[in-house]
């Protein structure tokens, strides 16, 4: 039998050596040796960003901050406004989050089941990417870009692009606008061209937004006279109003139709006959 004693250390006044460095044996061919694995790390730029985010974001809803950022440059924010300036990346994803909420409590609001009745279980969500992708698009992102062309063949003749499909929203009701919008534009030598499918997407991001149909065309021939700089802008629009048909009075065939002339079409009475004339037989 062996016996074995503990004993215990003990401690002594007098310096210890450092135990010597160990060698590291040569890794034998077809072992498998497991490395560490290191965390990914962002960049400083990044990081500081985040950090950023996190501490302006601390406790704030979302919607709460970007309207901070807003009235700190004065700017305006109505219904009808851009506010793409004021929205830093990933934060819409964030923003839908957050409206989704709010809609959620809308309905709890309005006494409609959505945790047993499957058609409302996820409207909520369903309702706020609507509003932030789809139909108040044109307030969240920023203005498509437009590929222009000098006017080499010093074109002067009337062109009348249309009718381009429009979808909006009255933003007193926020009931559907539906209807159509044609524009003429009668270019200098010295105006911009830009591709017939930028006139349909310059449209379409004035009209996603809720707005009144009267401001609608005005902002839209502004931003045409800034951009393409022609002797002559003008627009008609047509369009069936929601809040008219599907509430108040109720009347289906209510629509309303309205134009604005710029340059050579307000003061030309013969220019402007000919472009009216023309969209009768369209």
């Amino acid at each position: 039998m062996h016996s074995f004693e503990t004993k215990l250390p003990i401690k002594s006044s007098m310096p210890t050596k450092k135990a010597p460095l160990k060698t590291i044996a040569p890794i034998k061919a077809g072992v498998k040796v497991r490395t560490p694995v290191r965390a990914k790390t962002l960049d400083r730029p990044a990081l500081a960003k985040n950090q950023t985010v996190k501490k302006e974001s601390a406790g704030t809803p979302l919607s709460v901050i970007i309207r901070r950022r807003i009235e700190a440059q004065k700017a305006r924010f109505h219904a009808n406004d851009n506010i793409a300036a004021f929205i830093q990346p990933g934060e819409l994803e964030l923003l839908i989050d957050e409206v989704s909420e709010k809609m959620q409590g809308v309905l709890e609001s309005l006494v409609i089941d959505t945790q047993s009745d499957h058609n409302t279980k996820n409207t909520s969500q369903r309702v706020a990417k609507m509003y932030i992708q789809e139909v108040f698009n044109g307030r969240y992102v920023v203005q498509p870009t437009l590929t222009k062309f000098p006017n080499i063949s010093k074109l002067n003749e009337l062109m009348i692009i249309g009718p381009i499909t429009v979808r909006s929203a009255c933003s007193h009701h926020l009931c559907p606008i539906m209807g159509r919008i044609w524009i003429g534009v009668l270019p200098s030598k010295d105006s911009a061209l830009i591709g017939l499918s930028k006139y349909s997407r310059l449209t379409e991001w004035v009209m996603c937004r809720p707005q009144i149909q009267e401001e609608a065309v005005v902002e839209l021939a502004d931003m045409l006279e800034k951009k393409i700089k022609p002797i002559g802008v003008a627009i008609v629009m047509d369009a069936d109003h929601f809040c008219m048909q599907w509430r108040g009075v109720k009347d289906r065939d209510s629509k309303m139709v309205n134009s604005v002339m710029r340059g050579a079409f307000l003061k030309d009475p013969n220019l402007r006959r000919e472009f009216l004339s023309l969209l009768e037989k369209r």
